[in-house]
């Protein structure tokens, strides 16, 4: 363990997903999220991952035309066992019948419980739009139903649906994401029958329902996509969705599907949609 290392304070004023997603596309250092704040801590040097979110800040102003403003803060620390610190702040999560919950802590007898290890994965249910998601999971998914998770992250939503006895499929565009998803089904002693780094274009089927938790803009880019995965009658659940994009979310969608529920929970919406 070296001496020192760098900690890396990243404070967007707006567009606060797009950059946690950039972040997780330019490093596999662990996050943490403090209110609008993003965190990283490495013993390697932040100075590329600076220099491409300042970049990034820039290009968006630019292609805005407005300034997306940025706060930036890096300094070295000196070294201590800050991932153990990180541990003992993530508290296990509640969401109706599921408990998710790292694995240095116990599971609950009578609950369905999920085992994430946050320091390590893509999504933990802490989120709005990830616990927005687990919920309607457990109102839509049926046992002995084809499920698909488009964009599954840790692939906390498809574990979610494999525990109310759903077959499930999962895909993300991020290989990263699909190796972390792979790694928790094997944490979790769980199956699925296809897992595939892609879009959902590589599908093979339609699916009873299908899961999307994804910022707004790109729910609307690969829309047609979605809908043509549902089966017929069968739903699609989307979220990842702030309250100023929701009108333009369901515009995109009002054609071929009908709106069924919305859950909100601060800015975040979930949407839940039946094809017609």
């Amino acid at each position: 363990m070296k001496q020192t290392y760098t900690e890396l304070r990243i404070t967007p004023q707006a567009y606060y997903a797009l950059f946690v997603e950039l972040i997780n596309s330019l490093s596999d250092e662990a996050i943490e999220e403090e209110g609008t704040t993003i965190i990283l801590r490495s013993e390697e040097s932040l100075e590329m991952l600076r220099f491409g979110v300042e970049t990034f800040a820039n290009e968006l102003s630019l292609a805005l035309g407005k300034t997306v403003a940025v706060t930036i803060e890096m300094c070295e620390k000196e070294n201590e066992d800050w991932i153990a610190r990180y541990r003992d702040s993530i508290q296990p999560l509640h969401v109706g019948d599921f408990y998710i919950h790292p694995s240095w802590e116990p599971s609950i007898s009578g609950k369905q419980n999920i085992v994430i290890d946050p320091a390590l994965a893509f999504g933990s249910g802490h989120h709005e739009t990830t616990y927005g998601c687990l919920l309607m999971l457990q109102k839509y998914v049926q046992r002995g139903q084809s499920v698909l998770d488009v964009g599954c992250g840790s692939g906390i939503l498809a574990l979610a649906a494999r525990k109310r006895g759903a077959v499930v499929d999962l895909c993300d565009t991020d290989d990263q994401a699909t190796t972390s998803a792979k790694e928790n089904f094997v944490l979790n002693e769980e199956s699925y029958h296809a897992l595939w780094t892609g879009s959902v274009q590589k599908r093979t089927h339609e699916y009873d329902v299908v899961i999307a938790n994804i910022i707004a803009d790109v729910l609307i880019m690969i829309s047609v996509d979605l809908e043509k995965a549902v089966k017929k009658e069968g739903i699609l659940i989307l979220s990842g969705i702030l309250d100023k994009y929701i009108n333009k979310v369901e515009a995109k969608y009002a054609t071929s599907m009908s709106i069924i529920e919305k859950y909100q929970k601060e800015e975040w919406f979930t949407l839940v949609l039946q094809r017609k």
